[in-house]
């Protein structure tokens, strides 16, 4: 069956290309991607998919980082001018643009097999020079200030090439098979509100990809990932009261000398002897004028922790410090989630069966069998749900040339090693499900 899975990917070849090029020249950031998931829906039905989304996909209330109501509708606007289904559009409104797609196999009952890909762009600009393959031959952003700089528009690519695949055999498969296409990857916003919607319920086994990252070449392959680091976003926001700097500066309540206390001391805050914790104060901003005591300050801030549990300690900390800062110079203030995941360590038993498959395919040429991740992402969150509910999971990195790293506005990367990633999902489905 391995030869007939690898011809079917490269028959779908040009349909990857072009729907990566598609995707990237659309390019839509977290809970804006209505094209995309329009795209996405419309595609999966047609296959025979049944699909979920909207209010029934993602928990509205679990939402975080939000954008506001008038920029969501100038996005499905947009969406709407650039091809996308408008009814499909309308399910979406307030940013719901999560789902997931299910199919039976004919094969008789087994396990529930789940996919991760993740829909959004990121928050960039994307660079427009002769040498930048996608502004040479006319697929960068249209749309100004997002840019698929991580690699979703093929991801996005892949999950559609593997669900006809898929779809294609699904009579010599056992169970059944779920595709889940997450927004809000970027800044770990999407996977907590899918989940709260159900879309890791009943999963025995699950699965997300990445191009690139620590697999930095082409022929490598991480078969696993484990140290995905637990994270929370923070937007704080400080009021104080202003006041004439030179001739009633005791009137005022110094918000930004507040924030500036607090960042000082989030920065102090002791590491912990159970493992690896961070804080980053990353935006600090506040006043009106140089006579002015300021009244206002906001601190874009996250913490990270080895263990969910030792992110907890980060965040627990870092609202102890705020509020002493804060009272301290008299102000009052507020605090927004702005993003959050789980941390995660892949299925040794999963790994294996990846290591197996990886080393049966010529394309992979380093294979490594898992490397510590080091960062955060927000499949962890999915990944370990379905550990705890006692299935498996893991993260496979699928190597490439990158002309820049990640997030990076010059980012881009060989096409053809969408190709081996598909493959290499499609053959650990068969492995599973196959009767």
């Amino acid at each position: 069956m391995s030869d007939a899975i690898h011809e079917k990917v490269e028959a779908l070849a040009p349909f990857i290309y072009l729907m990566r090029r598609d995707l990237h020249k659309h390019a839509e950031a977290a809970w804006t991607e209505f094209r995309t998931a329009s795209i996405v829906a419309k595609r999966l039905k047609e296959l025979g998919y049944t699909v979920t989304m909207g209010k029934d996909a993602v928990s509205k209330k679990d939402m975080m980082g939000v954008p506001s109501p008038e920029t969501l509708q100038k996005h499905q606007e947009r969406a709407i001018e650039q091809g996308a289904d408008p009814s499909l559009v309308a399910l979406m409104d307030g940013g719901l643009t999560g789902m997931w797609a299910d199919m039976e196999c004919g094969g008789g009952p087994g396990p529930k097999f789940a996919l991760r890909f993740d829909l959004d762009s990121n928050d960039a600009v994307e660079c427009e020079l002769p040498e930048h393959k996608p502004f040479k031959e006319g697929f960068s952003s249209v749309n100004r200030g997002a840019m698929h700089a991580c690699g979703h528009d093929g991801h996005v690519a892949v999950g559609l090439a593997v669900a006809e695949i898929l779809a294609g055999m699904k009579d010599r498969l056992k169970g059944s098979i779920r595709l889940i296409f997450q927004p809000a990857e970027e800044g770990v916003r999407g996977a907590g509100p899918m989940v709260a919607a159900g879309c890791c319920k009943d999963v025995d086994l699950i699965v997300g990809a990445h191009i690139g990252f620590q697999a930095a070449k082409k022929g490598d392959i991480v078969c696993g990932a484990r140290g995905f680091l637990a994270t929370t976003k923070w937007d704080v926001r400080i009021n104080g009261k202003s006041a004439h700097a030179g001739a009633a500066p005791q009137e005022g309540r110094n918000a930004l000398l507040a924030a500036c206390a607090a960042t000082t001391n989030l920065h102090a805050i002791a590491r912990h002897g159970e493992g690896t914790t961070r804080i980053t104060v990353g935006r600090l901003e506040g006043g009106q004028g140089r006579n002015v005591i300021p009244p206002n300050a906001f601190m874009a801030l996250e913490t990270r922790g080895m263990t969910s549990e030792l992110d907890d300690y980060m965040t627990a900390e870092a609202a102890r410090i705020i509020k002493a800062a804060v009272e301290m110079w008299g102000c009052t203030y507020a605090v927004e989630v702005m993003g959050g995941t789980k941390s995660g360590e892949s299925s040794p038993e999963m790994i294996a069966v990846v290591k197996k498959l990886a080393e049966t395919m010529p394309a992979f040429t380093n294979i490594m069998e898992e490397k510590d991740f080091g960062a955060s992402e927000d499949y962890s969150h999915m990944m370990t749900v379905v550990q705890q509910n006692g299935g498996l999971g893991t993260y496979i990195q699928v190597g490439t040339n990158r002309t820049a790293g990640h997030h990076n506005d010059h980012f881009d990367f060989e096409e053809d090693d969408l190709l081996h990633m598909a493959e290499i999902l499609v053959r650990l489905v068969d492995a599973y499900l196959a009767k």
